[in-house]
């Protein structure tokens, strides 16, 4: 699907600018309604919330509010375009939040590039939100902010930018592997890029049963070797040791190829050079490190996966974080945790396993939609998803011992999911092309 320049200003310009609003939620045609809204009857939830701070989860949206936050230091694949021009993705962000799993989303762009005052700065508001989403914000300062803000804030803190690629990418691991045929601790893996998404997933790979000694990963100037000068902690967490230096060398004989760099990288000759039944997660957007095409003529066995939405197996962050969020906030949650990416991971590829409704194969016009070697993740638009992965995150958090209110009753948690959503017509949004997904952040 082709976006022009023109069809995407008229978008967000037309009608009223923007993507998002502020809807009331209580009746306000009266004299009374205003006086409950407002002032005075307005000081009694207050004075309940300045005694027990837990009742603004019942008295103000904050149970269900994530605040959407960037500097716009590393925006999709346009870099540092600063806060400003960082806010169409953000209202975009904040739209999807709501669209996937009826989650209220402010954005909120900051003009600040010093991480430790920006991380005081989403201290100071956290106060407002149930959650927050970290975005598009440049490596390495991001893994401060988030160290920092997840340390001094108590609500859930992510930044999708990492821990959504790790997640979703994870989750499409798991099932290439299955289908591949190969065991998680065996397999060699070689990631290039050392940014924000390629640390995380590789951190991740590692929970999921990958050995660190098989994780060779590259940035810029060849392999992140021990021996290298200037390292920076999240880089040296992953040299190796081994006498390897170039890309070419390191993927002869890798099982896993992940790709968080840029475009045309990665030759067909270096694909074959791979294990029997390789793996290419190619994520660069809109370029993929190897193109689908010369992946699937190098290999005649390999898994393809890609960011791009117009061919199989699309690496879209949208597959979690609307749900992790969810699940994070009805169990009124501490944080995201491990345990908690962990079981997004696994509900997530379960459901690529099962059969494709109806209704989802006539939102891609594909019949074919089946778990195989072209089809190792949910697609965007399975309304499914909410209802696989916000409990099993509700569930990981009340078992970690993070989640304020666990969910007893998962029936009645089901319920409440299906109404939350019956107002929102998912299958009349065409948004498959949307990539707020994988290594357009991405920091060498």
């Amino acid at each position: 699907m082709k976006i022009t320049k023109e069809e995407a200003l008229e978008y967000h310009e037309d009608v009223r600018p923007g993507k998002i609003e502020v809807i009331p939620t209580k009746p306000y045609t009266s004299q009374l309604d205003l006086s409950l809204a407002y002032s005075p009857g307005v000081a009694y939830p207050s004075l309940a919330i300045a005694e027990n701070p837990d009742d603004a989860f019942r008295y103000t949206d904050k149970g269900n509010l994530v605040g959407v936050i960037s500097n716009g230091t590393a925006v999709l694949g346009l870099g540092d375009i600063g806060a400003l021009a960082g806010k169409p993705v953000m209202e975009g962000k904040a739209l999807l939040f709501k669209i996937f799993a009826g989650i209220d989303a402010f954005d909120i762009e900051v003009d600040e590039k010093d991480p430790d005052k920006f991380a005081d700065i989403i201290r100071a508001i956290s106060k407002t939100f149930g959650g927050i989403n970290l975005e598009d914000i440049k490596a390495p300062e991001c893994f401060k902010v988030e160290r920092r803000a997840k340390a001094e804030c108590d609500i859930p803190v992510m930044h999708d930018d990492q821990h959504g690629t790790a997640i979703i990418s994870g989750a499409g691991l798991l099932n290439a592997l299955e289908l591949q045929n190969k065991k998680i601790e065996e397999i060699k893996v070689v990631v290039n890029g050392a940014g924000a998404a390629a640390i995380s997933c590789s951190r991740l790979y590692v929970e999921l049963g990958v050995k660190p000694e098989n994780i060779v990963m590259c940035d810029s100037h060849g392999v992140i070797r021990a021996d290298r000068d200037n390292l920076n902690p999240e880089k040296r967490e992953f040299a190796t040791s081994r006498d390897i230096h170039t890309l070419a060398e390191a993927l002869v004989g890798a099982d896993l190829f992940l790709g968080l760099s840029k475009g045309n990288i990665v030759s067909k000759e270096m694909v074959a050079s791979m294990a029997p039944r390789p793996i290419v997660f190619a994520l660069a957007n809109p370029d993929p490190e190897i193109s689908y095409e010369d992946a699937m003529a190098a290999a005649p066995d390999v898994i393809v996966a890609t960011g791009r939405s117009d061919y199989p197996n699309q690496i879209n962050n949208v597959l979690g974080f609307p749900y992790i969020f969810r699940g994070a906030l009805d169990s009124h949650s501490k944080c995201i945790n491990e345990p908690m990416k962990i079981a997004a991971v696994h509900a997530i590829a379960a459901l690529a396993k099962e059969e494709v409704p109806e209704s989802v194969k006539k939102a891609y016009d594909d019949q074919s939609l089946k778990f195989g070697r072209d089809y190792i993740l949910p697609k965007a638009l399975d309304s499914r998803l909410l209802y696989r992965v916000a409990p099993a995150v509700a569930k990981a958090a009340a078992e970690s011992g993070v989640a304020r209110h666990p969910i007893e009753d998962w029936e009645k948690y089901d319920e409440r999911l299906r109404k939350l959503m019956e107002g929102v017509e998912r299958e009349k949004i065409l948004i498959p092309h949307l990539e707020f997904n994988v290594a357009d952040k991405l920091e060498f």
